[in-house]
């Protein structure tokens, strides 16, 4: 059964790195997900401090997914619109066959948002940079958090390797 737990905790922590680029799915509170996942195996004890500790971090970085955006937007001059633009901009981007159309598709969404809301081109150009940097910032702190869960979590295997492997 642990060995079951483990895989299911692995699949969980690759989740969340993927979840790390995709606004549906939120990256490290899925890997956390997986942290949890191998506390419930008998042949790695986990601390409770620990899982708590991580917890925290994982829903400070979700609550600040939410901000990072829109103060980046609201810096550059822009609105709800750009946010919006930059959401449906990532999604398409995502399903594009597109070469880096995960990057292209947040820009050109917020710019897209912001001449919908009539702003003049060099505003809606500012306001769309902003809301650009701002996605990109909020998704190198999500990614960062759940590679350090991912090393948590292979860190904690290879402690345990023989009480998993060869029990």
């Amino acid at each position: 059964m642990d060995i079951i737990l483990i895989i299911i905790a692995a699949l969980l922590m690759l989740l969340g790195i993927i979840g790390s680029f995709l606004p549906i799915l939120p990256g490290p509170l899925t890997s956390w997900i997986g942290l949890l996942v191998l506390y419930f195996t008998d042949a790695i004890p986990l601390d409770k401090t620990f899982l708590i500790i991580t917890f925290a971090i994982a829903i400070g970085i979700w609550i600040l997914d939410y901000i990072i955006p829109v103060v980046g937007t609201k810096r550059f001059g822009g609105t709800k619109y750009g946010m919006i633009g930059t959401t449906i901009g990532l999604i398409i981007g995502l399903i594009a066959p597109i070469p880096g159309g995960i990057i292209i598709g947040p820009f050109i969404g917020a710019l897209i948002g912001e001449l919908i809301n009539k702003s003049d081109s060099k505003t809606a150009t500012k306001a769309a940079f902003g809301s650009f940097i701002g996605f990109l910032t909020s998704t190198f702190i999500k990614f960062v958090v759940a590679i350090i869960y991912l090393g948590l979590f292979i860190g904690i295997l290879w402690d345990y390797r023989y009480a998993i492997f060869v029990a």
